[in-house]
């Protein structure tokens, strides 16, 4: 299951794993993508650490950890071409993986849904 943050970051999870990346509003926001810097895998967070930015034409993200956890793996291809977060956001352009992660920070976050209805209305 998807799950979205206010700040535009999404987690997905599936079995004991947690993808994060930003969602396509958050893409549009920027105004593409020029640059990245991610966090080392086997970086531990505590949910609200800074987890790395992302810069776009003219806008600049920082990346907060949606969920306290262990840096698994990093999106090595989208630190190689940028562009794919751009064109791929929510697909092929997540930035890292997390394990040992806190479940239940999970229930605080969005739907999709919620999400979809949040964005609307900025």
């Amino acid at each position: 299951m998807r799950y979205y943050t206010e700040d535009h970051e999404y987690v997905d999870v599936v079995g004991d794993e947690a993808t994060v990346g930003i969602s396509e509003y958050a893409v549009d926001l920027l105004g593409g993508v020029s640059a990245l810097v991610l966090p080392d895998e086997e970086d531990d967070f505590i949910i609200g650490d800074g987890a790395g930015q992302i810069r776009g034409d003219g806008e600049t993200m920082d990346l907060v950890a949606p969920i306290s956890g262990t840096v698994s793996q990093i999106n090595d291809q989208v630190l190689e071409d940028p562009s794919l977060l751009a064109e791929s956001p929510e697909d092929k352009g997540w930035l890292f993986k997390m394990t040992d992660f806190d479940s239940s920070e999970l229930d605080d976050m969005m739907s999709e849904e919620e999400y979809l209805k949040m964005v609307e209305t900025d």
